[in-house]
């Protein structure tokens, strides 16, 4: 099952609305999209094949979302055959201060990209 892409705006909406104003400083956004060169042999790529675990990812976000100073964590990840210019992943982290969000959103990005997907690249 593939999940269609959700709208950064909505989420953003949702956070302001659904979140307590005390707690949240900070709203982080991270849009991966699929680029024309490889990470490894800097060749150019057409794509890429992507899964994910989708339980893993439900526990992760579970997780990171139990931090303290977070109030909300988010992601949507694409999955198939995608190509260049393709949004991989969508991540969203919201909370108190810049001391809580960063780091929690770059562990959460980490994670997802060593543990969860897993992306294979098609070359041209």
């Amino acid at each position: 099952m593939i999940d269609l892409k959700p709208s950064i705006e909505k989420w953003i909406e949702e956070v302001k609305r659904d979140c307590d104003p005390n707690n949240v400083g900070m709203i982080l956004i991270h849009n991966g999209i699929v680029r024309g060169s490889s990470k490894v042999e800097g060749k150019r790529v057409r794509g890429i094949r992507l899964s994910y675990d989708r339980k893993l990812l439900e526990e992760t976000l579970k997780s990171f979302s139990q931090r303290d100073g977070i109030e909300k964590v988010k992601a949507w990840i694409n999955e198939g055959e995608l190509k260049t210019g393709d949004d991989i992943m969508l991540v969203l982290v919201a909370g108190r201060y810049r001391t809580d969000v960063l780091p929690t959103f770059e562990g959460l990005i980490e994670k997802i990209k060593r543990e969860i997907v897993r992306e294979e690249e098609l070359l041209e």
